[in-house]
C-alpha cells in the first residue's frame, strides 16, 4: 500500500508543476527525486540502532553499489517512465521486478533454476506487458517508451536486492536502507545542480513540500519493511509478495488522479502479469 501511493503522488506534482508552467526536465526530476530519498534516509538513519559503527563493519564498494542501483539508476528511469505514461500503467509494469528476479536469484545463488513451466509462464507475463502497454487509448503522451523505461527501472531494483544480501551481513536494514537513499539522494540532488541554479526551489511550495514529505516516509518506510523482510523471507519467495504493489497502485491511481482509467486491455494484460508474476517466482520444497 506504502509504495502504490507513491504512483499517484509523484504523477499529481508533475501534473500540478505542468500546470503551473514549471519546466519538468531530467534536472528537476532529479532534484524531486534527491531531496525525497536524502529526506528519507536521514530519517532511517535517525532510527537505525549504530548506523556508524555498522558502515565502519561494511564494504563502502557494496553500499555505492545499493545506492546507484536502488536508488540513482531505479529512480532516474522510473520518474521519467512516469512523466511520459500515466500512473495505472505504471503501477501494473513496476511488478516485472519479479520476473527480474525469478531470471536473476538462480545465476547468483540465490534461488532454484527455473522450470520449463516457468519459462512459459515468463514468456505469458511478457505478453501481458505488451497487451497492457499497446492498448489503444492507454495513456497520453509516449506511454511505449515509459513502459520500457519503467520496467529497466524494475531491473535495477531486482539488482539492489541481489547486492543487498552481501550488505545485510555487517548492516541492519534501517541501516542499510538509509545509507543507501541518503547516498543516492545526494548523488541526484547534484544531478538536479540546473534546476537550482535557474531558482526553479522555488516550485517547492506548500503542495509540493506535502506530497515530498509523504513520499519520503514511503521510501524510508517501505524500503526498510522490505530489506528486513528479506533477511528473515527467502527472496525467491518474498518476490511472489511484489504483486500486491500493482493492485494497489492502480486502485490508488484510479482514486486520486483525474482522467485516470483501466483500457479493457489493460485489465487483460495486468491480470495475465499478476498471475504470471505469482506462478513464476520459485518456491522452496517446503512451501509446495
Amino acid at each position: 500500500m506504502l509504495w502504490g501511493s507513491a504512483f499517484p503522488g509523484i504523477k499529481r506534482v508533475f501534473i500540478y508543476w505542468a500546470e503551473s508552467g514549471v519546466e519538468i526536465d531530467f534536472a528537476m526530476r532529479s532534484l524531486f527525486s534527491g531531496i525525497r530519498f536524502g529526506a528519507a534516509g536521514v530519517a532511517l538513519l535517525l532510527w537505525a540502532e549504530a548506523p556508524l559503527r555498522e558502515w565502519a563493519a561494511t564494504p563502502l564498494k557494496w553500499l555505492m553499489a545499493m545506492a546507484l542501483t536502488q536508488t540513482v539508476g531505479q529512480y532516474v528511469l522510473f520518474y521519467l517512465g512516469l512523466s511520459l505514461s500515466s500512473g495505472a500503467l505504471a503501477s501494473l509494469l513496476v511488478g516485472s521486478g519479479s520476473f527480474w528476479w525469478a531470471l536473476l536469484a538462480p545465476r547468483f545463488g540465490h534461488g532454484p533454476a527455473l522450470t520449463k513451466r516457468q519459462w512459459i509462464i515468463l514468456m505469458a507475463g511478457a505478453g501481458g506487458v505488451t497487451l497492457a502497454v499497446y492498448s489503444p487509448g492507454v495513456s497520453e503522451g509516449s506511454p511505449r517508451l515509459g513502459a520500457m523505461l519503467i520496467v529497466l527501472a524494475s531491473f535495477f531494483g531486482a539488482i539492489a536486492l541481489l547486492i543487498y544480501q552481501r550488505i545485510q551481513v555487517t548492516m541492519g536494514a534501517r541501516a542499510g536502507t538509509g545509507f543507501a537513499l541518503l547516498i543516492g539522494g545526494v548523488i541526484l540532488v547534484g544531478l538536479g545542480w540546473p534546476a537550482m541554479a535557474r531558482g526553479d526551489l522555488a516550485a517547492f511550495d506548500g503542495f509540493v513540500l506535502a506530497w515530498t514529505a509523504w513520499l519520503a516516509f514511503v521510501s524510508a518506510a517501505a524500503f526498510a519493511l522490505w530489506n528486513h523482510l528479506s533477511t528473515i523471507i527467502p527472496a525467491h519467495q518474498l518476490a511472489t509478495y511484489r504483486f500486491l504493489i500493482p493492485l494497489c497502485g492502480v486502485f490508488e491511481s484510479l482514486i486520486l488522479l483525474d482522467g485516470e482509467r483501466l483500457t479493457p486491455a489493460m485489465v487483460a494484460g495486468g491480470l495475465i502479469v499478476l498471475v504470471a508474476m505469482v506462478q513464476v517466482s520459485p518456491r522452496s520444497p517446503k512451501s509446495r
